[in-house]
């Protein structure tokens, strides 16, 4: 399992760098860009497999490399992805708008 807690040094020092949230992997912090950041090469990436081109596009250019030479499972990678896109408090697909009404209206 993934360990999601930051030493307040940590915390701080990611926080400094910009728009980044951090998501420890294999105890590890990443920064990632918040989800409503992400294009939609991102989860093209994602959803074609393509976990180090994600990298390259969502990470810190400096945590690029890092991801890289955890060579994490399949299942770490999973549960890590998941983390990044709800740190924003919500993930893609899940618009904040207001959704169509279930009742029927009937031509005039």
């Amino acid at each position: 399992m993934t360990d999601t807690t930051l030493t307040p040094v940590d915390a701080q020092e990611i926080e400094a760098t910009g728009d980044y949230v951090a998501i420890n992997l294999d105890g590890v912090p990443l920064r990632v860009l918040p989800v409503g950041q992400w294009r939609p090469s991102f989860l093209r990436a994602l959803r074609t497999a393509d976990f180090d081109g994600w990298a390259a596009l969502a990470l810190h250019p400096d945590d690029v490399a890092t991801f890289v030479e955890l060579d994490s499972t399949m299942d770490e990678i999973g549960d890590f992805t998941a983390r990044a896109m709800s740190a924003a408090g919500e993930a893609p697909g899940k618009s904040g708008a207001r959704s169509a009404s279930s009742r029927t209206t009937r031509k005039r």
